[in-house]
């Protein structure tokens, strides 16, 4: 069953987030990860929340937690909480 990364990002350091967002795809690659919408346009029809919103599907959760603990992702991870304000989390797909 696949699984979704979704976060929810209030970038505070632009330049250097963006240092972390270029190497994402790759890595999240490498477990069967496709990035389905990555800080697009967003339009709140309910509530309201950061400017930029990520989900990420992969194969499982297996796949979602090995990515996310990788070496190659952990490398990259400082610069992100370094660079922004975010939530995220794992979902299973149905």
């Amino acid at each position: 069953m696949a699984a979704y990364v979704i976060a929810r990002i209030e970038v505070t350091d632009p330049d250097e987030y963006m240092k972390y967002a270029s190497q994402t795809v790759a890595t999240a690659e490498k477990f069967g990860g496709e990035f389905l919408a990555k800080g697009g346009a967003a339009h709140y029809i309910e509530g309201s929340g950061p400017e930029r919103l990520v989900i990420v599907r992969f194969p499982d959760r297996a796949a979602a937690e090995a990515w996310y603990a990788s070496p190659d992702y952990q490398k990259i991870l400082p610069i992100a909480l370094a660079a922004s304000r975010r939530d995220m989390v794992i979902v299973d797909g149905i």
